[in-house]
């Protein structure tokens, strides 16, 4: 298909090309690709979400890039691709998992939630006059069934992890399906998520632009610039 051909079905998100491809969804995609990674870890007691935001200025101030956020006590979620994208499908997130705690009195499945926000997305992918999210998510949290990692991207898709991560290229994947093992334990899965972070940059890892969180049963922790200079040994 030539590049003529290809505009007239990239011009609507709710048409397919004749080789069945929506080309708004691929752009997404794309656009979660150029964004700043964020990895998620699984270990025996939680989840580890990590990400390196780097700022555009050094007079930004640094706690203004937001990647991961807390949701609910027992649910962190981690951004990459467009930021307002992205703040949009976190505040639907919490609140769901609020909407959730008033109806039934408990806290909702990690599962549950990920695939209300993947509905919510997918939605986009058929309405006309829409464009789907430049974003997409990792949900990490621990319910009665024991830690979850799941991501949801731009098409609307949930699948669940017991690593992973989004934005960025393929290395920090190759570098988790190397480094991860099931017998990991939360410093050693904090270890794993680092070191795929530092597959994606030449730069070294700093305390200041970097945000880490876990995610257990007691609840949604983000590390201190402290902790986290203790994490990166600097």
């Amino acid at each position: 298909m030539d590049g003529h051909e290809q505009t007239a079905y990239d011009r609507g998100v709710t048409v397919f090309s004749p080789d069945g491809r929506l080309y708004q969804v691929e752009y997404a995609r794309e656009a979660v690709t150029r964004g700043q990674p964020v990895v998620g870890v699984t270990h025996g007691d939680g989840v580890v979400l990590a990400a390196n935001g780097t700022r555009r200025s050094p007079l930004q101030e640094p706690d203004s890039i937001e990647k991961l956020h807390a949701v609910d006590d027992h649910v962190g979620v981690a951004t990459a691709g467009h930021v307002a994208d992205a703040r949009r499908l976190v505040d639907q997130a919490r609140v769901t998992a609020q909407r959730e705690r008033l109806r039934y009195g408990e806290p909702m499945a990690v599962e549950a939630l990920a695939k209300s926000l993947a509905d919510a997305v997918q939605e986009t992918t058929q309405t006309g006059g829409a464009r789907p999210f430049g974003a997409a998510l990792l949900v990490a949290g621990v319910d009665e069934n024991g830690p979850a990692l799941y991501e949801v991207d731009p098409s609307g898709t949930p699948t669940a992890w017991r690593a992973t991560a989004v934005g960025g290229d393929g290395t920090l994947i190759d570098h988790l399906e190397t480094e991860y093992a099931d017998e990991l334990d939360e410093s050693a899965a904090v270890d794993t998520a680092l070191g795929a972070i530092r597959e994606s940059t030449e730069a070294d890892l700093s305390a200041v632009n970097l945000d880490i969180a876990t995610v257990t049963a007691d609840g949604y922790d983000a590390l201190s610039r402290d902790e986290r200079r203790d994490a990166v040994g600097s």
